[in-house]
């Protein structure tokens, strides 16, 4: 059995040829080709601008001409995460989905449900002529992912309605209705190297193995950073073994939370075996603290085939260690108005050694609900970078999205939903970011609600997709562009 059997087909079909397109965030030339295709080969009405954002037109049925026309809002890029173990190219090879009970997932890398379902539901919804609905605008967006560049860039005329129905959500029965805004803070520091120390034994340390997830929905869950036990490690080590460093990598993108890091290093070649001793005692104590969140963490350490050249000054190791411990990392503060939310987060989402140029570059991400809130956690971030000696800069950030309780659309999915399934659905707000902020700036009339099948695990090879709510997704989606007045 493929997803391609699964029910609802049409949704499903969709999500299948999906996944055989490339679209990893800001190269997604491959999947605007691909839409731009579909349009045409189903004489669809399509439109493009120049950020290379595309929205498709389906007139209103009989009897619903006179309703206003519906925005179905999904990203067509993906996070693209794999396990080091993988061997794969994200801007050539199509995703591998496949039925592991009641999920969907993928083979070792991510999969991509976030956004590919909701663009197959849109698409779903153009191709699907036995549907009752308004005028659909199915709005597909790029780079959400990685810079938000498709809302930023929508151009002019792109949408004429007055309801959007953002796609990205990731947990069934749950209508949101706000979300966090956003800002990375990026820094880098020019260091001094010396030649390797006589007498040294070099070793690869490694952490892998762990949840990881997504940086705003995932990050009140208490899992584990692997950036923060690499440093947390070394400056408990550097006093003890004088440890020479010459090379860290953990994380890749801003937006995800480390699941791996190693870090090339050496102490005196009589101490070798007592500081992998002291390692591994420490990644069992790791274990220990985490064990209600991290079943599968993972500590090894390795002989280096090659023995560095060169390492990192002993001062400049110093504060680069300070820095990554001094960081703020996890929930910074937990929202009053909306009880059960984090208000406020920062994630140490990467750290990279161009050991040729000398340049260490940190990326990191901070997120609030409050604007006020996230200028000064990003501001605490860069108060350590710069304590540490690191150059330090903003992305310009995006707007969080303020709950309107009293929208209409929201009264309407919460009745539909009510109706389908005989129950209550939770109507909250959520940490992450979602465009829908940036699309009430250039269009302040919308109203906006967003919900979505279960995903768990996204934004990390572990993203999967539960199969049950997808038919829950696709009736309530249905029943509401039908009651939409």
């Amino acid at each position: 059995m493929t997803i391609r059997d699964l029910e609802p087909k049409l949704i499903w079909e969709q999500f299948d040829d999906i996944c055989q397109v490339p679209r990893p965030s800001k190269k997604e030339e491959k999947i605007i080709a691909w839409l731009i295709e579909f349009a045409k080969k189903h004489n669809i009405e399509y439109q493009t601008d120049e950020t290379g954002n595309v929205v498709m037109r389906k007139p209103a049925t009989k009897g619903f001409e006179d309703r206003p026309a519906v925005i179905l809002q999904s990203h067509m890029d993906m996070v693209c995460e794999k396990n080091s173990s993988k061997v794969f190219d994200f801007e050539n090879d199509p995703i591998e989905p496949w039925i592991d009970g009641e999920w969907v997932k993928a083979k070792d890398t991510t999969l991509g449900a976030d956004c590919g379902i909701g663009m197959a539901a849109a698409l779903a919804v153009l191709l699907d002529e036995s549907l009752e609905h308004p005028a659909i605008e199915a709005l597909f967006t790029v780079d959400e992912e990685t810079g938000l560049t498709g809302a930023f860039g929508l151009g002019e005329g792109m949408l004429t309605g007055k309801y959007l129905i953002n796609l990205d959500s990731e947990d069934e029965g749950e209508i949101f209705i706000g979300c966090a805004g956003g800002v990375d803070t990026v820094a880098k520091l020019d260091y001094e190297s010396e030649e390797a120390p006589e007498g040294y034994a070099f070793v690869r340390l490694e952490i892998g193995d762990l949840l990881g997830g997504h940086s705003g929905d995932d990050i009140d869950k208490g899992r584990a950073n692997s950036n923060k036990l690499m440093a947390r490690f070394l400056y408990n080590a550097i006093d003890k073994f004088g440890v020479a460093l010459a090379e860290f990598d953990g994380g890749n993108l801003r937006n995800a939370i480390p699941r791996e890091a190693y870090a090339i290093v050496g102490v005196p070649a009589a101490e070798k075996e007592d500081f992998e001793e002291r390692y591994l005692e420490f990644g069992q104590m790791m274990m220990e603290e985490f064990k209600h969140t991290e079943p599968r963490m993972r500590f090894a350490v390795s002989d280096v085939e090659v023995k560095p050249t060169k390492v990192m000054t002993n001062d400049e190791l110093c504060y680069f260690l300070l820095a990554l411990v001094g960081l703020p990392n996890g929930v910074l503060g937990m929202s009053f108005a909306m009880p059960g939310l984090v208000e406020t987060s920062s994630n140490l989402a990467s750290v990279k050694f161009d050991t040729e140029a000398e340049v260490i570059t940190v990326t990191t991400s901070q997120r609030s609900s409050v604007e006020s809130a996230k200028l000064y956690a990003a501001q605490t971030v860069e108060s350590v970078f710069y304590l540490a000696g690191f150059d330090v800069e903003h992305s310009d950030g995006y707007p969080g999205w303020a709950p309107n309780p009293e929208s209409k659309l929201l009264g309407e999915t919460v009745q539909c939903y009510r109706d389908l399934f005989a129950t209550e659905p939770k109507v909250r707000a959520i940490h992450a970011g979602l465009e829908c902020g940036l699309f009430l700036e250039k269009y302040p009339h919308l109203e906006m609600v967003s919900f979505g099948p279960t995903l768990r695990g996204v934004h990390s090879p572990d993203e999967r997709l539960e199969i049950a709510t997808v038919d829950k997704f696709w009736k309530l989606l249905v029943e509401l562009l039908k009651r939409i007045a």
